[in-house]
């Protein structure tokens, strides 16, 4: 086994990309019945603006058909793309952890890295209610048809982690193996450069990495206020019992 848990005869699942550094794939992680995903059908990536031709030259052999952004108006806007025959889906879950920052900035703190941990809770608790809308949205595009399909934000890691969170638990996978899929973002996510900005060096490492209890964060909402994975995706998600049956016919490989 690798240190990203697949076996060495299995494909790559973070792929080399000269202008993308979190693209990787949701396969090969087992679901209901034991069942591993398919490969090269679900990817999760940071942005897209980046890639060189190699790269796109790389998703177009993918076969790679659809790409959902869940970054803001004002994200899309400053790092815009279109990719050669990818039909190109804005979900937009607009960003709120430095408007919550400056915000504290403003009544004379120091922010410290505690406080940026709680923006980020923060910010994972907003997406299981008020940003239901484009993950349900997510599932209906999983459902409508099963080619290839990229989902990103910016960094990759925080929107796109709760998404990949979100498919995998639907899939049947544990969440203990979903915990390890989200936190390979620290192991391969490069942050641009020149971001130091006025925050402290502990907070912004806070702010570009991921943690456990982020995401735990989000999923504590999911058990308390919906009691559990299925109601949520039942009756915040549309995605019902049939719809699951789909997506596991769709989604992992045949027993």
């Amino acid at each position: 086994m690798t240190d990203t848990g697949i076996a060495m005869h299995e494909p790559p699942r973070a792929l080399p990309l000269q202008g993308a550094s979190n693209f990787r794939d949701l396969g090969g992680y087992r679901g209901h019945g034991g069942r591993p995903l398919h490969w090269r059908r679900i990817f999760r990536s940071d942005h897209l603006a980046a890639l060189t031709p190699q790269d796109q030259a790389q998703l177009q052999a993918l076969g790679v058909a659809r790409a959902v952004d869940f970054r803001g108006e004002a994200e899309r806007a400053a790092l815009a793309y279109a990719l050669p025959g990818v039909a190109h889906h804005p979900l937009a879950i607009e960003p709120t952890v430095v408007q919550r920052a400056q915000e504290l900035l403003r009544t004379g703190r120091q922010l410290s890295a505690q406080d940026a941990v709680g923006l980020m809770q923060d910010t994972y608790r907003d997406f299981v209610g008020a940003n239901a809308p484009r993950f349900a949205t997510l599932f209906r595009l999983l459902l409508e048809n099963d080619a290839p399909l990229v989902f990103h934000c910016t960094a990759g890691k925080d929107r796109t982690g709760f998404a990949a969170a979100l498919i995998l638990l639907a899939l049947g996978v544990p969440r203990d193996v979903v915990m390890q899929d989200y936190l390979l973002t620290n192991a391969l996510y490069r942050p641009p450069t020149g971001l130091a900005g006025p925050a402290p060096r502990e907070v912004l490492q806070v702010l570009w990495g991921v943690r456990e209890d982020f995401l735990a964060a989000a999923l504590h909402v999911v058990d308390a206020r919906y009691g559990g994975i299925t109601p949520y995706l039942e009756d915040v998600l549309g995605v019902d019992a049939s719809a699951r049956e789909e997506l596991t016919a769709r989604y992992l490989q045949a027993a």
